[in-house]
């Protein structure tokens, strides 16, 4: 976790430090490279990299995962923190991946309601992403903040190519070449 490598430089930190063990990956869990983003989902930024960051791991041949953590900048995004709850309970049913490129697809209608419609149209109880029922799933989104602060994280999409931080605007060609230095020994 990043909250114990306050000494680490916030350009590069050991890449199995960022990725906790119940991760959100997209791609294959084995991958060689790991891109890690902390991302704020009613960021227009995150939402804009989202489908390219999809794209680049389903295009790697197994070579690459995704590694999704939470930072609602709740001071500028009223709903972030409410999206966070919401996915991480929809992750509880399974539903991770789907909830977020909903809640992307839809970020002018995240509140209560906008968030219940997205779970009841991916089958699940709206009811449970949203309110008291949400709040149970508190913890990972905490820690994916508290780890993301001392880490030096102050904006979204925030990009670590096997721990070392992305610069840029995420596009496939600047991923492709920081995985394929990420890959060199």
């Amino acid at each position: 976790m990043l909250g114990s490598v306050s000494e680490q430089t916030s350009d590069r930190v050991p890449a199995e430090q960022l990725v906790p063990a119940d991760a959100h990956v997209l791609g294959d869990p084995a991958a060689p490279v790991t891109i890690v983003e902390f991302g704020d989902l009613e960021c227009p930024y995150c939402a804009a990299a989202a489908p390219v960051l999809r794209q680049v791991v389903e295009s790697s041949g197994g070579r690459v995962r995704l590694v999704f953590r939470h930072f609602p900048l709740f001071e500028i995004h009223p709903h972030a923190l409410s999206a966070a709850l919401a996915v991480e309970a929809a992750a509880a049913q399974g539903r991770f991946w789907e909830m977020q490129a909903a809640l992307f697809a839809h970020q002018d209608q995240l509140g209560e309601a906008g968030l219940a419609e997205r779970a009841e149209e991916l089958g699940l109880d709206g009811a449970s992403v949203v309110g008291d029922a949400a709040q149970r799933y508190a913890a990972p989104v905490q820690r994916d903040y508290a780890d993301a602060r001392a880490g030096g994280v102050q904006g979204t999409p925030t990009l670590f190519v096997d721990g070392v931080r992305y610069r840029g605007r995420v596009t496939a060609e600047g991923l492709r070449a920081a995985i394929t230095a990420a890959a060199r020994p």
